[in-house]
């Protein structure tokens, strides 16, 4: 289950994230549910308030070229998942 806490400073996180504006440009496509029991695999994602609670922590950057993984929201549970099938990050998030 990817249950996902955003941290405020980077040394917390296990990668570094950058929203991007295509979905082409994207390693991972992910869609946020609303139950952390709907959360599964690494690109359904269910946000969490505390670090005891995460399977994956990240940190937002602003710019593509810093970030370990680059992210595109879906709509669709279904449109969501890797995009670059080799990065070194699959599995890990879950």
């Amino acid at each position: 289950m990817a249950k996902i806490l955003e941290v405020k400073y980077e040394h917390q996180a296990d990668a570094c994230v950058c929203e991007v504006a295509q979905q082409s440009m994207a390693d991972l496509c992910w869609h946020e549910v609303a139950y952390p029991t709907q959360a599964s695999g690494d690109a359904i994602w269910f946000f969490v308030p505390y670090a005891n609670q995460a399977s994956f922590k990240v940190f937002r950057v602003k710019h593509a070229s810093q970030a370990d993984i680059k992210l595109f929201k879906v709509d669709t549970p279904e449109a969501a998942g890797w995009r670059n099938k080799d990065h070194l990050s699959r599995g890990k998030l879950g």
